[in-house]
């Protein structure tokens, strides 16, 4: 499967665009991970977005945040892949993307991440290590991971 990538700012996405973001977010994030919580979280005007389609259908999703908006350092969050899509690489293809473009927005620095626990093996993967301590993030854990 080829996915086709598209980098926005948030001023750039279109209505459809935005509407089928917030559709996979909150269909991973809401329905699937049954966690109630406000995604919409005013960081979202201020990251880029990457979405990765086939066939002009939402596959992979993540936000690219700046140093300062979440962490001190850059930031790669609300990381999503269509469940119809599990197990075709699309979830890795999308993290390599994200840490390529991440380097070709912000320059090559750390990027750090707060990741589900249950992910930390396969962020681990692409370098990720973990810092400090388990921690509940609406009912769910989480750990803090760095790429150097």
């Amino acid at each position: 499967m080829q996915l086709q990538w598209i980098l926005k700012n948030f001023n750039e996405l279109t209505p459809y665009e935005l509407y089928n973001i917030l559709r996979l977010r909150s269909e991973v994030f809401v329905m699937e991970q049954n966690c109630v919580f406000l995604d919409m979280d005013n960081k979202d005007q201020g990251c880029y977005h990457l979405m990765g389609s086939h066939d002009n259908e939402l596959v992979a999703y993540v936000r690219l945040l700046p140093p300062g908006l979440a962490y001190d350092e850059v930031s790669i969050g609300r990381v999503v892949s269509s469940p119809k899509y599990r197990g075709s690489g699309a979830g890795r293809e999308l993290m390599l993307k994200a840490i390529t473009t991440a380097a070709e927005l912000f320059g090559r620095q750390p990027i750090r991440i707060g990741a589900q626990l249950y992910l930390k093996n396969f962020y681990s993967s692409l370098g990720f290590e973990p810092q400090g301590d388990i921690y509940m993030e609406d009912g769910i854990p989480h750990v803090v991971m760095l790429k150097r």
